[in-house]
């Protein structure tokens, strides 16, 4: 409230201003790594920005994560470019290295060498980093980091949103820190940070009066919005921390139930915990679970049903393992709330058990 008000008093309400710098600044201290940071309006528009940045275009093919929101493979779609959906590997939940580069390779063989892959820290698990960007770097694609789960994650001591060419963050309102809506573009490349900020606010030449030679967008986060941003920076560490104590108890409390597994951390991975996932042994156990506690008014929801399923992307290159459909039909997010109570937790809990 204290960064809000004074917004309000200095009269910055606009998108730009003092919270907006500032909010950049705390994300490249958080974020290390001689990160660049943009503010913007949303996540979905930081991956835009990306692969408008990485030079994609219309009839580019794009590899995305199929096991992943829509905002992952909506963009790629803005830009004219087709959407090529990769199964996932059962370690983490995340972009299969090896069914990756089976993709690149026919892609290639088809003559539609990839121009970007989007990878996905699914539910804040780090993907495996280090298989995927050597086969990005063999064959020369850049890798789009999506970590709009990931703030707070860090994968053998790097922290998640620095390892791709350009990484992307959310801050909407389900998050583990929020704005209320918003988003962040992260480069190593201050050049490139500043190109995004130009497109960001409708690429405005610097001329004395209004002259567009490419065409920009209206991308830019709000001075209000980035002053929420500041204040929510100050509590992320306790955030992470009350997200991992959810999905501890929650492991611990339903270790003894038969047909209940949860998502352990590759070696080398921290994961924020944005959401405690549990895999069960059957569709018809994750349907009982979630309708038992939609009955006491508790809502939990399945596993992101994979993009290669979604109605809008049937036609769309893919590669397909079956992973990720098992994981969408066995698959439940509990109630992951950072304020929940031990006696919230202790109430999903017992609707499990009993």
């Amino acid at each position: 409230m204290d960064f809000i008000r004074q917004a309000f008093s200095e009269n910055w309400v606009a998108p730009l201003g003092p919270n907006v710098n500032g909010f950049e600044k705390d994300l490249e201290s958080f974020l290390g790594n001689n990160s660049s940071v943009a503010a913007l309006s949303s996540g979905t528009a930081a991956l835009h920005l990306s692969l408008i940045l990485a030079g994609v275009q219309a009839g580019d093919e794009v590899i995305c994560q199929s096991m992943t929101f829509s905002a992952s493979a909506n963009p790629i779609v803005y830009q004219g470019a087709t959407p090529v959906f990769v199964d996932s590997e059962n370690h983490s939940w995340n972009l299969s290295p090896e069914l990756l580069e089976t993709a690149i390779r026919d892609r290639i063989s088809k003559g539609k060498k990839p121009k970007a892959v989007i990878a996905v820290h699914l539910y804040g698990m780090p993907f495996h980093y280090n298989a995927i960007k050597k086969i990005c770097t063999d064959y020369e694609i850049l890798l789009i980091e999506d970590a709009a789960e990931a703030l707070g994650s860090t994968y053998h001591g790097r922290k998640c949103g620095t390892l791709g060419d350009f990484s992307i963050l959310s801050f909407n309102g389900n998050k583990i820190i929020t704005t209320s809506g918003g988003g962040a573009l992260r480069t190593s490349d201050q050049k490139l940070k500043d190109k995004a900020v130009f497109l960001a606010t409708q690429a405005r030449d610097n001329e004395v009066h209004y002259q567009h030679s490419e065409i920009g967008y209206n991308y830019r986060m709000s001075n209000i919005v980035a002053g929420i941003g500041r204040g929510q920076m100050k509590v992320l560490n306790d955030r992470v921390e009350a997200r991992r104590k959810n999905f501890e108890y929650y492991r611990e409390q339903l270790s003894d139930v038969d047909g209940i597994e949860f998502l352990d951390e590759p070696e080398g991975c921290l994961s924020n915990r944005w959401l405690s996932c549990i895999l069960t042994k059957s569709y018809e156990m994750r349907e009982k679970i979630r309708l038992k506690l939609l009955s006491s008014n508790i809502e939990s929801r399945p596993l992101w049903k994979p993009m290669h399923l979604q109605p809008v992307f049937e036609k769309a290159p893919q590669y397909i393992s079956g992973m990720t459909e098992d994981l969408f039909n066995r698959g439940l997010c509990l109630p992951s709330g950072s304020n929940l109570s031990r006696q919230n937790l202790d109430s999903v809990i017992e609707k499990i058990k009993f």
